[in-house]
């Protein structure tokens, strides 16, 4: 993790974050392990870890993009904690035109994130992604260039549980990922 925590804080947060997760057996199919985040939101003192922890990543940014959908929730406690408004890029759909809009490839099909057009001007913007978890990190991607196609500097992402297993962070790149637990 990258911030202003330290290695002793960084490893704090690490051992809170998985404290709290709950596993998950075979969902949403069989052999997968999910990593459930919800006890770790629900729970007072881990939300407000992760909070201060995730906008330690995002000190530059002056508007936080949260992914849909917990990465609503995280990004929208970052931007409070930060004083900055917070973007939601919503899964294909949900908002009403115009939008912006990216189409990405996923492993069985394809999935498109928007945001919209009108109301809101990233143009020139300082932009941190914010989200629950990076797998593929195909999700994290499409919102990057979204944000870049729409002008916004992305600066960063930073993600509560990052699943190396899956080589996100790779598929990112060269995009700076700050992750509070990994497994």
């Amino acid at each position: 993790m990258s911030g202003d925590t330290g290695e002793a804080g960084a490893a704090e947060i690490s051992r809170l974050v998985k404290s709290l997760i709950r596993e998950v057996p075979d969902f949403p199919e069989p052999g997968v392990q999910f990593k459930d985040l919800t006890p770790l939101l629900a729970d007072a003192d881990g939300l407000a870890a992760v909070t201060d922890a995730l906008a330690a990543t995002a000190a530059d940014a002056d508007l936080v993009a949260g992914l849909d959908a917990r990465g609503f929730l995280l990004g929208a406690a970052v931007a409070t904690r930060l004083g900055t408004g917070v973007l939601a890029v919503r899964k294909g759909g949900k908002l009403p035109p115009p939008v912006h809009s990216v189409t990405y490839q996923l492993e069985y099909g394809t999935a498109t994130l928007e945001i919209p057009s009108d109301g809101i001007d990233i143009a020139g913007r300082n932009v941190v992604i914010i989200d629950d978890v990076l797998a593929t990190g195909g999700t994290l991607g499409a919102a990057a260039r979204l944000l870049k196609a729409c002008g916004a500097n992305v600066l960063s992402a930073a993600v509560v549980l990052e699943l190396t297993a899956l080589e996100g962070r790779a598929a990112v790149a060269p995009l700076r990922v700050s992750s509070l637990h990994t497994v």
